[in-house]
């Protein structure tokens, strides 16, 4: 019998708790807005991922832009995870986070001559390339240490994932990777560099899938492109299948890592390859709530606003996407059920949390948490209307510590300088 999901936000007494810790306890001492994590849901999740690929060979690169928070990071590299980098800045976190270089691939259309070398020195695991413009850059900044750069080079497969189109990025029209009609000439060129040394596949088609049928009609086309590959004398050893596994957010039944897993057996299983995972957004999302208080409520004819401490340079999600995130009292839900629109301070008609929605009544203090914000959450937050970026805090039973402090005032000026001369 299989073991039950980790939960990781129980309500005890009518109070959401992360693990074994009452939010609002955490928030009283915080302040909001705030991201609270959960050590035991993100270990749950990386794990389960390593169940489903351990019958084969297969290295978890969690990909670090969904929450690049050291903490975060380095709880999952003590599981035994790489990481998926997509800039210098992002390696140079990964490292800090005790990633071992090793484990680590190099994604992203573009890598600067600066970067490509800081990631050739840590020694890294391969990159991912995804232009024979960068390869041949690759090569350059290779010959210039005397080392040879390992690579794979990420085909785009023409194949639809269905999500939002700001995300998919596996159709002809996208700015990443090659097109795979024109794959066999490129690793025809990269075999006749001095400098680096083929040694894979990538392909990653986009994120939030809740089908596995366009992951598995990508990697057939893979599978039919090593193939070819082998043939034309290339070593090929590793198949990086990309991340993308999408998340429950409302009421959507993404696969399983099971089902996720026996797809990729079904597909690549017989190549005899080493099988990357670049998972970010399955590993982390459900990982995360934030936290944020309501300030006002006002109403029109036709609108009720609750205007909560929280906004969209906190959390960008809904107004960049459209995207849904469930909402939810932090404590007992009051009587009687109103529709609203949580909004924040953010001077934006666009700055929303949640639209629309039936929500119990609520009053002003009041601590409202924003569900499955683990991914592209603080990760993608900003100082816009001269808001300082919220605290982070990572919870682990009945213990709990702030993993990044709330930012200062001083921090928002931070580096800037009002020339006397000009």
């Amino acid at each position: 019998m299989s073991n039950p999901p980790f939960e990781a936000f129980p309500r005890r007494d009518g109070n959401l708790h992360v693990e074994d810790v009452p939010v609002a306890e955490i928030a009283a001492q915080t302040g909001t807005p705030v991201y609270l994590y959960s050590a035991g849901a993100l270990e749950a999740a990386h794990d389960a991922l390593a169940a489903a690929f351990a019958g084969r060979p297969h290295v978890i690169c969690y990909a670090i832009k969904a929450n690049m928070n050291l903490a975060v990071v380095s709880t999952l590299v003590k599981r035994g995870a790489g990481v998926d980098v997509t800039s210098r800045g992002e390696l140079f976190r990964a490292l800090r986070a005790g990633a071992d270089a090793s484990k680590i691939v190099y994604s992203g259309v573009g890598k600067r001559d600066d970067e490509i070398q800081a990631a050739l020195e840590a020694g890294i695991k391969m990159f991912n390339v995804e232009s024979r413009g960068e390869l041949r850059h690759i090569d350059s900044v290779a010959g210039s240490l005397g080392v040879r750069a390992p690579v794979a080079f990420r085909v785009n497969p023409d194949v639809d994932p269905k999500t939002h189109p700001y995300i998919s990025t596996g159709l002809k029209t996208s700015k990443f990777g090659i097109p795979i009609g024109e794959a066999v000439e490129a690793y025809a060129e990269a075999k006749a560099l001095s400098h680096v040394d083929v040694r894979g596949v990538d392909c990653h088609i986009g994120s939030q899938l809740v089908s596995i049928d366009p992951f598995a009609d990508a990697l057939a086309l893979v599978r039919n492109l090593v193939v070819e590959l082998r043939a034309a004398g290339h070593a090929i050893d590793v198949i990086d299948v990309g991340g993308g596994l999408g998340v429950t957010y409302a009421e959507e039944v993404p696969p399983s890592p099971a089902e996720y897993a026996a797809a990729v057996e079904g597909s690549v299983g017989d190549l005899d390859c080493e099988i990357v995972l670049e998972p970010g957004r399955s590993i982390t999302a459900n990982a995360g709530i934030f936290v944020t208080q309501v300030l006002y409520q006002k109403g029109t004819d036709d609108k009720h606003f609750v205007i909560v401490d929280g906004a969209m340079n906190d959390l960008l999600r809904p107004a960049l996407y459209g995207s849904y995130q469930r909402v939810e009292p932090v404590g007992p839900a009051r009587g009687g059920v109103q529709k609203i629109d949580i909004v924040g301070p953010v001077c934006e008609s666009g700055d929303f949390l949640a639209k629309d929605r039936s929500f119990p009544r609520v009053e002003e203090g009041d601590l409202l948490a924003v569900r499955s914000a683990g991914a592209y959450g603080f990760a993608m937050s900003s100082n816009y209307n001269g808001r300082p970026r919220a605290a982070e805090v990572l919870v682990r039973g009945d213990q709990y510590r702030v993993v990044r402090e709330r930012e200062s005032l001083e921090d928002l000026i931070r580096g800037e300088t009002i020339p006397e001369d000009l």
